[in-house]
């Protein structure tokens, strides 16, 4: 252990957040922007409190990263102030460590060992804090440099989504010598890293500054193309020896409650994209919370970004509601015990911000005004039942009451990848949880044909797509070449702890 006492002498501390009424009048970064050489200090005294474990459970796949970053590695280093190393370590398991560093919920810290016991041990080593100040610290200091090939393998790879999993899929397999192309039918790259997760949250100059780098390296990049129509195919598969789907699972869930097409009801991403074009220079959204009174159907991060999005449009008041119970702050060894991912209530920075919460309640229906926009919600008391099976059914349990909403939004998760003309014409079809199968090398039943993150597992963290896209590359490479020396973090059939 580099530090015994690191833990005892040293208090837990998150980074600083920018005031609540300060950040909601814009889209900038929710954290502050403070000195870099002082945040440098700061993070190595945090640094100091990892206790280089005999079993280091926070870089365990099943519990925490399923990347396997050597975390207890680049917390020493950074104590020892060793940013270039850290930075090595760090990139050498996760291709965007800016990302993870900011948008990731850190089920490495609810693995780490000092999260058994928060009043003996202050709590968890802040990882998160520490990869996110590594990675802005490499790129400040031109640590991150293109990794060109020095081999190329006559082969080429065709990446369907622009998202985590599949950057991650394309930049490996570009690094292993192989002509990649990546292609997206968004008029951005990104996918919903840049049109999903709100601006205050993830600056889009991170994506940007980062696509340089894998143009630099050669991945060459078409927008605006939608593959299976645009590009048929056959012509895909004229054009490519290999193919990676990594189109994501979009199929957003709706309930059709009496009054859901009542003007001002709308699915969460209907939402949150145009925010985002708005962020880019496209133009004010046309869904707007401005003024409203807003009320956000869904209890977990999507309704959470919705909920930040209000606050910057203005809204008059906005109340997330979840069907669920209210969890206890602290974690319930019965229900979720260390180290897996603990069933508590989490607030993001948006609830911070404003904002009401209720549990237990479920919309009925909407009622309209005359002029066809809903103008308020019904809702009952409710409680989740399950069959023999794990379905759930939502069971109405008490009195109707109404709520003021002149904006709805449905953010209640997605039920797996879209339909579409290009699985239609590969003759893929998606499994009972509407992702599609694959077998141990990542290969569907079509061939040559690949799939990774949130279209294989459904949707999920960003961390888990960027692992079993870095996996997935391995999987194109063995096909292509009979061997590889790429990294493979994950196995098809990993699920973490909390969802098997």
């Amino acid at each position: 252990m580099a530090d015994p006492r690191g833990f005892l002498d040293v208090g837990k501390a998150e980074a600083a957040a920018r005031p609540a009424d300060e950040r909601v009048k814009d889209w900038l970064d929710v954290y502050a922007d403070t000195d870099p050489l002082k945040e440098d200090r700061n993070v190595s005294e945090q640094a100091r409190r990892c206790m280089d474990c005999g079993i280091p459970f926070c870089h365990s796949g099943t519990a925490g990263c399923p990347l396997g970053n050597l975390i207890p590695e680049w917390n020493d280093l950074v104590r020892r102030g060793r940013w270039d190393v850290a930075s090595d370590r760090l990139h050498a398991t996760n291709n965007f460590p800016e990302f993870t560093g900011k948008i990731c919920p850190a089920p490495c810290e609810s693995a780490c060992v000092l999260s058994i016991s928060q009043a003996t041990t202050g709590g968890s080593v802040t990882i998160k804090r520490i990869e996110k100040t590594i990675a802005e610290d490499a790129w400040r200091e031109g640590y991150v440099r293109p990794q060109t090939s020095k081999t190329t393998s006559g082969k080429s790879v065709a990446v369907v989504g622009s998202g985590p999993a599949g950057l991650a899929a394309a930049q490996q397999l570009t690094r292993a010598g192989h002509a990649v192309t990546v292609y997206e039918r968004d008029d951005r790259l990104g996918g919903l890293l840049r049109y999903g997760i709100p601006e205050y949250k993830l600056q889009k100059a991170d994506i940007d500054r980062r696509l340089a780098q894998m143009r630099d390296e050669g991945t060459e990049f078409v927008t605006s193309c939608n593959v299976g129509v645009d590009l048929t195919v056959p012509q895909l598969r004229e054009r490519f020896d290999a193919v990676v789907l990594a189109v994501g699972a979009l199929k957003a869930r709706d309930n059709p409650v009496p009054g859901r097409d009542l003007g001002g009801v709308h699915l969460a991403m209907e939402h949150l994209v145009p925010a985002n074009k708005e962020c880019e220079g496209d133009g004010p959204s046309q869904i707007s919370a401005h003024g409203k009174h807003v009320v956000i159907i869904g209890g977990g991060d999507t309704g959470a970004d919705c909920l930040g999005t209000a606050h910057r449009q203005g809204a008059a008041s906005v109340t997330q509601l979840d069907y669920n119970p209210e969890l206890p702050e602290e974690r319930d060894d019965d229900r979720s015990p260390w180290p897996t991912w603990p069933l508590i209530l989490r607030s993001s920075s948006a609830h911070v911000e404003g904002g009401e919460r209720k549990y237990q309640v479920a919309v009925q229906r909407f009622i309209g005004d005359d002029k066809g926009n809903v103008a308020a919600m019904v809702l009952a008391e409710v409680t989740v039942e399950r069959d023999q099976d794990g379905r759930r059914t939502i069971v109405p349990i008490g009195d109707e009451f109404e709520l003021p909403c002149e904006m709805a939004l449905f953010a209640i998760g997605f039920d797996g990848v879209e339909d579409m003309t290009l699985l239609t014409d590969l003759e893929l079809a998606t499994n009972r949880r509407g992702a599609l199968g694959c077998g141990s090398d990542w290969q569907t039943d079509a061939p040559g044909v690949f799939v990774c993150g949130d279209a294989h597992r459904g949707a999920s963290l960003v961390v888990w797509a960027i692992a079993e896209g870095r996996a997935a590359a391995r999987g194109v490479d063995e096909f292509l070449m009979g061997a590889s020396d790429l990294p493979s973090p994950v196995h098809p059939a990993a699920l973490p702890l909390s969802v098997r």
